[in-house]
């Protein structure tokens, strides 16, 4: 692709949960299996960066697609390649990941 095409956009959780309550996000999660007994989001598609399957992505059309996973680095790698790769034409790597979204207060589900 062009070297002018979309660039990762960086977003704060605020802005994540305000995206999700108006129904203007979808949420995928890649971080991996084990991780998801400390704290998960029911409302995102569970996807590991370690065996990323393209087509588990969630439909976003018209929605944006909001990548998390612990802290925001394979958030972040996971949205550049989607962009790099023309799979998408938007992505947000949501900063600070799960971590920041559980020390913000805002609602997960834990076990």
């Amino acid at each position: 692709m062009p070297a002018d095409t979309a660039q990762v956009q960086e977003i704060d959780t605020a802005t994540a949960k305000t995206w999700l309550d108006s129904g203007d996000a979808v949420m995928l999660d890649v971080r991996e299996a084990p991780e998801l007994f400390e704290a998960r989001l029911d409302i995102a598609t569970h996807n590991p960066m370690s065996s990323f399957n393209l087509e588990s992505i969630p439909a976003s059309k018209g929605k944006k697609l909001v990548i998390f996973c612990a802290h925001g680095m394979r958030s972040h790698q996971v949205a550049e390649y989607l962009l790099r790769e023309g799979i998408v034409t938007e992505a947000y790597s949501m900063s600070g990941g799960m971590v920041a979204w559980a020390q913000a207060g805002l609602p997960h589900e834990k076990g």
